[in-house]
């Protein structure tokens, strides 16, 4: 099963960030085989951390809220709020798979949270700018509840165009770059 997590910044959070850094890394290598997408969201400065999202497959809900709610930022409080859906990978392939590889173009978050019927379910025929694409699904898969994706864009609009404004509640767009270890 695949599971995204939005794990939010409380405002001011940095210094606690960045004084973690090597406990996330290091809580994010054990699981760096199942991982699918990672990395930092940015305000639309592009400068300052708004978040993390991590993409990855696991056994289960109750393994991906392990995952959730024992990362070293949101043990320290770090997060604001954590956002754990179950997701499917309707690429089937990892952001190290993009094509456009991991610095080429600017990277954004897309969520658009469901409202009614399912929208959006079949991959769009920007294929090439998708880093991953897939619906947000409940705990047992059985109902839509919106729509992620990871989209190399031209900009915040481009990547909002992903999805059809009208079959969603709201659309959150952020900005996104490739996480990691600098090293790795």
């Amino acid at each position: 099963m695949e599971f995204l997590c939005y794990h939010r910044d409380r405002p001011d959070s940095l210094p606690l960030r960045e004084e973690l850094q090597e406990e996330h890394w290091s809580y994010m290598d054990g699981y760096a085989e199942e991982m699918i997408a990672r990395g930092p969201t940015f305000s639309t400065d592009g400068e300052t951390v708004t978040g993390s999202v991590h993409i990855l497959g696991l056994p289960d809900a109750a393994a991906a809220r392990t995952f959730a709610f024992d990362e070293p930022n949101y043990q320290a409080g770090v997060y604001r709020d954590v956002m754990l859906r179950r997701w499917r990978d309707t690429l089937g392939r990892t952001m190290w798979d993009f094509p456009g590889g991991d610095t080429d173009g600017r990277r954004f978050l897309v969520l658009g949270l469901g409202a009614g019927r399912p929208a959006d379910l079949a991959v769009p025929p920007s294929r090439d700018e998708l880093i991953a694409y897939g619906p947000l699904l409940s705990d047992d898969g059985s109902e839509w509840l919106g729509t992620a994706a990871l989209v190399r864009a031209a900009s915040p609009d481009a990547a909002r165009a992903l999805l059809t404004e009208d079959r969603y509640a709201g659309i959150e767009v952020h900005h996104w770059e490739f996480g990691g270890r600098p090293d790795a």
